[in-house]
């Protein structure tokens, strides 16, 4: 290539900085998480101009879109310029070297390479461009109302009677299911999935939690000898406050690259708190604005009776119809034994029970699980031998430790459609 190409190679890698910027940029701040949000908003300064920048996003990205806009028609401009006048000097091959080199730089070097370093270096470069981001996008600020405006209008045209649902009936989704695939197993997956969502928003928050005696809870200082080889079902340890018992944050050893010998409490994160009653949409949607990824539950007096992790949730949603005891027990919920009997868990929930012999009309109870509801029927703690009746059931106890879930024998007074089809 002659030398007629080194006066623009300058302001054409001028020009690929600032696009590699700007994409970089974009990628490395809409990258972060809210927690890295967060912490940033309580950072130092460029931590703190970053935070500030993803309080209006909408601003944000129009600038960025911007400046790429005009960065990529100057650069292509300049590039087109090169080109023409090489041509003209003679040097074909320099001039069609420089088009496709041009090209190949400003897809590879102005947007591929720092999109995938923003992403692989989220924080680290968003504390290094906040800074004179924020002073582009200020200029920017006097052009925001027009484009917002052509934005707006060009919507208006193109999507004229484009109004939201105020609400949609699980119906409407089962149907959208229905018409989005023809492949019977996918079908089947998705309704299960978005059934397991509509029951979040009919399930409280004791139903689906890991009662307090099957977590491990531990005072600061934590130390990992203190685990004695054995992992957490839950992925979690949880500490206490100094001086009480209540849980205070929770050690995430799934999340740790690198478990240290001491001081786990370091790495400690802050929990959630939501009461017994609370339905678990409503736990999931608190989590998700907070950025916790445990949710404690407390009962009216305020003291720790479980807790709720995001796994958790998930895989009430994702999972194959697992229980709860089938996570924290290794057993079925309710199995089969001969002549109409069944074996169940004090664990296992009333609805549960109820939607595997479709049975809907029982008394009413403000008890969720089996245990419960032979509690508030016996007036005291269960004892081998105890019988109750509820409904057209009937709860025969088995086993009942005295720190520990009851092993209760189930029957019907009356068949159920279960029993009819088992028949």
């Amino acid at each position: 290539m002659g030398w007629q190409v080194v006066p623009w190679l300058l302001p054409l890698g001028a020009l690929l900085v600032a696009s590699a910027f700007f994409s970089g940029s974009e990628a490395a701040l809409f990258y972060l998480s809210r927690r890295d949000r967060r912490r940033f908003a309580q950072g130092n300064a460029a931590q703190r101009t970053a935070a500030r920048l993803l309080q209006d996003p909408e601003r944000l990205l129009a600038a960025v879109l911007f400046w790429n806009l005009i960065i990529n028609v100057a650069y292509f401009a300049v590039t087109s310029v090169a080109s023409l006048y090489l041509q003209r000097q003679g040097q074909l091959g320099p001039a069609t070297w420089l088009t496709l080199g041009a090209m190949l730089a400003i897809i590879a070097l102005g947007e591929m390479l720092p999109k995938s370093l923003g992403v692989m270096w989220t924080r680290g470069i968003a504390m290094a461009v906040a800074v004179p981001l924020a002073g582009a996008v200020r200029l920017v600020d006097p052009v925001l109302p027009l484009l917002r405006t052509v934005a707006a209008a060009v919507k208006r045209v193109l999507f004229p009677r484009f109004e939201p649902e105020p609400y949609l009936q699980v119906h409407d989704l089962e149907r959208a299911i229905s018409l989005s695939t023809t492949d019977a197993a996918l079908m089947q997956q998705e309704e299960r999935v978005l059934h397991n969502i509509v029951d979040l928003s009919q399930m409280r928050a004791e139903e689906l939690m890991r009662p307090r005696n099957h977590i491990v809870v531990l005072s600061p200082p934590v130390h990992l000898k203190q685990l004695q080889g054995r992992y957490p079902a839950s992925g979690y340890v949880f500490i206490t406050e100094l001086h009480s018992e209540e849980i205070a944050g929770a050690i995430a050893l799934k999340y740790l690259w690198d478990i240290p010998p001491r001081h786990l409490e370091n790495y400690a994160e802050p929990v959630l708190y939501v009461p017994w009653c609370c339905v678990v949409a409503d736990a999931w949607d608190q989590m998700r604005q907070s950025d916790r990824r445990v949710a404690v539950v407390i009962n009216e007096y305020g003291e720790t009776i479980g807790v709720i992790t995001y796994d958790d949730i998930l895989e009430t949603i994702f999972g194959e119809g697992k229980s709860r005891t089938e996570r924290l027990m290794g057993r079925a919920p309710i199995v089969p034994i001969h002549n109409g009997r069944y074996q169940v868990t004090g664990m296992t929930t009333l609805r549960r029970i109820k939607r595997y012999f479709r049975i809907q009309n029982t008394p009413d109870t403000h008890a969720v699980t089996v245990g419960g509801l032979l509690q508030e029927l016996l007036q005291r703690v269960p004892q081998p031998g105890d019988e109750a009746q509820w409904g057209p059931f009937r709860f025969r106890v088995i086993q009942a430790p005295e720190r520990g879930v009851p092993l209760v024998e189930l029957s019907l007074t009356e068949p159920s459609p279960t029993q009819q089809e088992e028949e």
